[in-house]
Parts: C-alpha cells; sequence; structure tokens
C-alpha cells in the first residue's frame, strides 16, 4: 500500500453516527429469533465492554462514537429487509497515550479470553503487529465484538484503541415475529423504503463485498448508505459504506482480497488511479450493468460504492 504511512486524529474521528456490522446474527446459516429487549441488549453489550476496560493498565476514558446504540438488525443471510432491532457499541479509548493502544487492544483480547469468550476471525497474525485487531464473540449469547487499534503515526508506533460490541437481532416492543422473510445485509447501513429489486440487488453486491473484504464495517460517514441516483444515463440504486480504520498491510490486503472476488466471479475489473496511489479498482458486471468501486481511503478505511440500474434484472432468491 502506498498511501501516507499515518492519518490524523481527526481523519478517525469523522467516522460518525450509526454502527453496523454483523452482529450475533451474523453468522451465514440461518436467522436467530433472539429474546431480548433493548434494554437488556444495551445492558449486555456494556458489560462485555467494561470486561475489556475495568482492568487495563494505564486505565483509559471510555467516549462513544455517535449518540445512537439501538438501529435495524444487520445481519449476513441474504439481502431481504427485516424490522428486528439491534444494540451497537462503539468506544475510543481515549486519555492514554498512542503508543498504548496495541497494549489495550491486547488487553481487551485477554480480558474477554478470560471471560470464555470465543475468537471469531481472528488470528496470531492479526495480533502480532504494532497494530493488532481482534475479532471474538460470546456464548451462547452470541455478542460479537471487537477490538481494533487505528494507526495515527506508524513511524512512532502510536494508535487509537476502539471497542465495539453488536448484540444479536431481537424483536422491538410489542412484536411477535418478524417481518420479511430474512435480515438485512451487512452492508445495509440504512433501510430501503421498498425492496425493489434494484435495491435488492446492489445489497446483496455489498454483502458479497463485506465477506470478500473480511475486515468489520464502520459507523456511517455523512453521504453513506442508499440513495437513488438520477442522470441522463436513467435512475440507478446507489450504496455506499466503509470498514474500520485498517493498518496499511491490512488495507492493501482486503482490497486484493475483494479484487480476486470479482475476477473469480467473471466481473470485469480494471485498476482505478489515485492521487496518492492508494490500491483501489472498479469492477462491472458483465450483464446487469452494475458497476462496484473499492478504494482504500487516507482514513485508514476501505470505501465501497455499488450502483446498478433500477430496469437491471432482478436478484436470484434466496
Amino acid at each position: 500500500m502506498k498511501l501516507r504511512k499515518a492519518h490524523s486524529l481527526a481523519a478517525l474521528l469523522a467516522l460518525t453516527v450509526m454502527v453496523t456490522g454483523c452482529g450475533g446474527s451474523g453468522n451465514a446459516e440461518k436467522a436467530k429469533q433472539v429474546t431480548m429487549n433493548e434494554q437488556q441488549a444495551t445492558d449486555r453489550a456494556e458489560e462485555i465492554i467494561r470486561q475489556a476496560v475495568d482492568t487495563m493498565s494505564p486505565r483509559p476514558t471510555l467516549e462513544r462514537f455517535g449518540p445512537a446504540t439501538i438501529g435495524p438488525c444487520i445481519a449476513r443471510d441474504d439481502s431481504r429487509s427485516d424490522d428486528r432491532l439491534q444494540a451497537t457499541l462503539f468506544y475510543k479509548l481515549t486519555g492514554v497515550p498512542g503508543t498504548e493502544a496495541r497494549n489495550l487492544v491486547l488487553q481487551a483480547r485477554d480480558a474477554w479470553l478470560k471471560q470464555g469468550h470465543k475468537y471469531n476471525s481472528s488470528n496470531e497474525e492479526d495480533m502480532s503487529g504494532p497494530f493488532p485487531w481482534v475479532s471474538m464473540r460470546t456464548e451462547p449469547d452470541d455478542f460479537w465484538m471487537e477490538a481494533i487499534t487505528g494507526v495515527l503515526d506508524r513511524a512512532k508506533g502510536e494508535g487509537l484503541a476502539t471497542l465495539k460490541v453488536v448484540s444479536p437481532c431481537f424483536l422491538p416492543p410489542g412484536k411477535s415475529k418478524a417481518s420479511g422473510a430474512a435480515p438485512a445485509s451487512p452492508a445495509a447501513f440504512e433501510t430501503p423504503a421498498a425492496a425493489d429489486p434494484a435495491t435488492r440487488r446492489a445489497l446483496g453486491h455489498s454483502s458479497r463485498i463485506y465477506d470478500a473484504l473480511q475486515v468489520g464495517s464502520a459507523p456511517t460517514q455523512p453521504g453513506e448508505g442508499l440513495s437513488t441516483v438520477r442522470d441522463e444515463a436513467g435512475t440507478s440504486v446507489h450504496h455506499t459504506w466503509s470498514t474500520v480504520p485498517l493498518p496499511e498491510d491490512e488495507r492493501a490486503a482486503a482490497v486484493g482480497r475483494a479484487q480476486e472476488y470479482f475476477r473469480s466471479a467473471g466481473w470485469r475489473v480494471r485498476p482505478m488511479p489515485t492521487p496518492a496511489g492508494a490500491p483501489a479498482f472498479v469492477a462491472g458486471h458483465p450483464e446487469e450493468r452494475t458497476v462496484a468501486q473499492v478504494a482504500a481511503s487516507a482514513t485508514g478505511a476501505v470505501r465501497v460504492a455499488v450502483t446498478t440500474p433500477a430496469a437491471g434484472p432482478a436478484p436470484a432468491e434466496a
């Protein structure tokens, strides 16, 4: 990766309000119907955060990203919508030197392991460098959590540690069962007004890109989510989202995995030049006229955009 070797704290703090990702209902097998209410979900998520932080040394200050805790169910089963909810907490660990970020992430991992929580997708390589990342889950209640080191100054080994916890999806008050055949895709940062074929197609492609990247999603930034684009070429559905901030080598690896996915799926792929020389590409579907762009960002995130024509073919049913 040819990005600058550091990005500012201000760039990291540009991440805003809505937090999404695959939580406990994020396995690709079957949606779970969880008996839980909003307060119970939030309390349990806070408990998991405290398990990580209470024994840390030096002791950091918790600073939350965004005011919203309860949001729409974000799961990985397919791209159709669901009216269930889930709780998401996302905290920065502040008040400590940037050189302590690595240590705090590893302390969070150790505290969660001591509680009996399980690894999700992290391995020793994720945690052996100066900017480790760990993804875990609880059993049997199936909350998912991440401890992440965002790079602030690579040369000085300074980072920003963040903790994220996502609950399983649960029914809102007064609901006995979820409407809709399945939960929303992991990249569905906004629940679409209507599950039209173009919207479902865009979200379905976003979901598969999410799987290929193999990294967590970030709080939604201004301008991200679903939108309808009208121009001289017609009407299209546009979906944009970003990953969490990643170390330089992990950003490059994630973009490479996405590029390999598109090539193996038969899309036309070409590199996309960027001013800083960051890895980026554009992919075109040979039949749908859908276009996807995946690019590393100076904030440390990988940004994804999917645009599909409103008049394109309906997505295949799951």
